[in-house]
């Protein structure tokens, strides 16, 4: 098989980080390089003509992870017609949902990843991406009268327990509560 062009490297690049961002939040960055490779539709050779190292995919999987984050509240502010209260409703609404819970891969990078970042000692550009990711998301969830850190504990910590117990009546209830709690009175 002869070598692939340029256009086609980076496009096989890119579907790399994007399947590695996707199974990185779903089963953790212990997931083998040949496991990923494969999900990509690709030879595991291949991925160290893209990538010095694994670390090194890593670094790029967590941030395109937090750069959808940013589109998620792109999106959330264009469907509420910049109304920022009423974005932001619509994202806690959204990240409080079933259907986060039970979609890591294509969901949170701030709760998908919270575990494998402590366990990592490396001083790395994950670590960045991650913090900045966090402090983004933080100060974009907070008002006049809310902290955002203190929303973004909350739904981090319900989303975090409710998968861990996903097959129990108290997941839906978890996320039930803790919506309840970051929703204004209605």
């Amino acid at each position: 098989m002869g070598r692939v062009s340029q256009a086609q490297a980076q496009e096989n690049r890119k579907r790399v980080v994007e399947t590695a961002s996707r199974l990185f939040r779903e089963q953790g960055t212990s997931v083998s390089v040949a496991d990923l490779m494969k999900a990509a539709g690709l030879t595991h050779g291949g991925f160290y003509k893209q990538f010095d190292s694994k670390e090194a995919l890593i670094d790029e999987a967590v941030k395109h992870a937090f750069d959808e984050m940013a589109q998620w509240r792109t999106d959330a502010l264009e469907e509420n017609e910049g109304r920022r209260e009423e974005a932001q409703q619509t994202l806690i609404d959204a990240y409080l949902s079933p259907r986060h819970r039970d979609n890591a891969s294509t969901g949170c990078p701030t709760a998908a990843l919270a575990a494998d970042m402590a366990r990592d000692t490396g001083d790395r550009d994950a670590h960045r991406a991650y913090s900045e990711g966090v402090e983004d998301f933080a100060a974009w969830l907070a008002t006049d009268d809310e902290d955002g850190i203190t929303r973004l504990c909350t739904m981090l910590g319900a989303v975090v327990l409710a998968r861990a117990v996903k097959d129990s009546p108290l997941s839906d209830e978890i996320l039930t509560i803790a919506r309840s709690a970051l929703s204004p009175a209605r």
